[in-house]
C-alpha cells in the first residue's frame, strides 16, 4: 500500500471512526444527566491516560515549551467545542444526527486556514477542494433543515 494511502487510513479513516464513536458516547453521556464540567473532567482523564500510554510506549517523547502551550490551546478549543455540543444535546435537545454534520463542517475552517497559513495550495487540487467545500456547505444546509 502506498505511504500516502496509509497516511489517509491512519490519519483520516481511523480517526473518523473514533470521532464518530465519541459522538455516540457523548449522546449516551447527555442522557445520563451529567454536567458539562464533570464531562470535560472525565474526558480529560481519558485523554491523560492515552497521553501517558503513548509517552510510555511511543517512539517520540519530545516536548518543548512552545509545543506544550500549543497542545494546551488545542485542548482548550476542543474541550470548549465539545462542551457546547453537550449544551446543544442536553439543554436544547438537538438531535445528534443534526449536530454532528454541522460541527464537522470544521473541516472547511481547517482547509481554508491550511491553504492560507501553510501555503498548501501548491499541494492540493484547489478547484476540487473548493467544490468539495461547496458540497459540504450544501450538506450542512440540508442537515439543518432536516
Amino acid at each position: 500500500m502506498p505511504v500516502h494511502l496509509k497516511g489517509m487510513l491512519v490519519g483520516g479513516i481511523a480517526p473518523a471512526v473514533l470521532f464518530g464513536l465519541a459522538g455516540i458516547l457523548q449522546k449516551f453521556y447527555g442522557r445520563s444527566q451529567g454536567g458539562q464540567g464533570p464531562y470535560l473532567s472525565f474526558v480529560g482523564l481519558g485523554v491523560l491516560a492515552c497521553g501517558a500510554l503513548l509517552t510510555a510506549f511511543g517512539q517520540d517523547r519530545s516536548m518543548n515549551l512552545r509545543g506544550g502551550l500549543l497542545a494546551m490551546a488545542i485542548g482548550a478549543s476542543w474541550s470548549l467545542g465539545m462542551a457546547l455540543v453537550m449544551v446543544g444535546i442536553v439543554r436544547y435537545a438537538t438531535p445528534l444526527s443534526k449536530l454532528a454534520p454541522l460541527y464537522n463542517m470544521n473541516t472547511l475552517i481547517v482547509s481554508v486556514l491550511a491553504l492560507v497559513l501553510f501555503a498548501e495550495a501548491r499541494d492540493v487540487a484547489v478547484t476540487r477542494l473548493l467544490l468539495g467545500a461547496v458540497l459540504i456547505v450544501l450538506g450542512g444546509v440540508l442537515v439543518a433543515r432536516a
